[in-house]
């Protein structure tokens, strides 16, 4: 059965640029570049109706495409370092589209994340890195930063447990709508009621 959960993908420019951090760490097992991405909500091995009811509930998110850039790099695990991530700028856009879902899974019963939502790009899982030669991964790596992207989707991935993580098979894709198309539609629909009321 494989893992779901849904997810924000990288595009090619921004995954070249987080290619360029990878090397440089000990014990770092380096993500594949076509793997990048961003975890919205993990929902775990869950039967097909319920991936159903899950992709059906999902059709109903509507909100605005919105900017990102990813910023800086961080670790997991203080003490026993086991991953190292790219950050994310905040969005105020990004936590709104994060909680919709995370409320959607809620209400179908998939149990919640534990962890506090903290949006980050794997960039390696770590096995027996020091966490002396993370600090300093990290300290050469500090100032990182992409150029602005659009985010116009979010999918639905599944994922097989596997070493290292991936691959990655995008199930579904659900749009974020373009602003331009709402303001334009409004206008429309504006001046349709004019020529109603003449």
């Amino acid at each position: 059965m494989p893992r779901l959960f849904t997810a924000l993908e990288i595009p090619r420019d921004a995954a070249l640029s987080l290619s360029l951090l990878r090397g440089g760490l000990p014990g770092a097992r380096w993500i594949d570049v076509e793997n990048y991405h961003m975890t919205l909500r993990f929902i775990g091995d869950v039967e097909g109706h319920v991936a159903d009811e899950i992709a059906n509930a999902l059709d109903r998110v509507h909100r605005p495409s919105f900017s990102l850039n990813l910023s800086g790099v961080g670790a997991f695990g203080q003490k026993k370092p086991h991953a190292v991530w790219a950050g994310v700028s905040a969005s105020p856009d990004l936590a709104a589209l994060q909680g919709e879902i995370d409320r959607i899974c809620q209400r179908l019963g998939i149990p919640a994340d534990p962890r506090k939502f903290m949006p980050h790009v794997t960039l390696a899982r770590l096995r027996n890195s020091s966490p002396l030669d993370v600090a300093q991964y990290l300290s050469a790596r500090g100032n990182f930063s992409t150029l602005p992207f659009r985010v116009g989707r979010f999918v639905l991935m599944s994922s097989r447990d596997s070493v290292g993580g991936g691959p990655y098979i995008v199930e579904e894709a659900w749009p974020l709508s373009d602003v331009d198309s709402r303001a334009s539609s409004r206008v429309a629909s504006a001046s349709d009621a004019v020529r109603i009321m003449r």
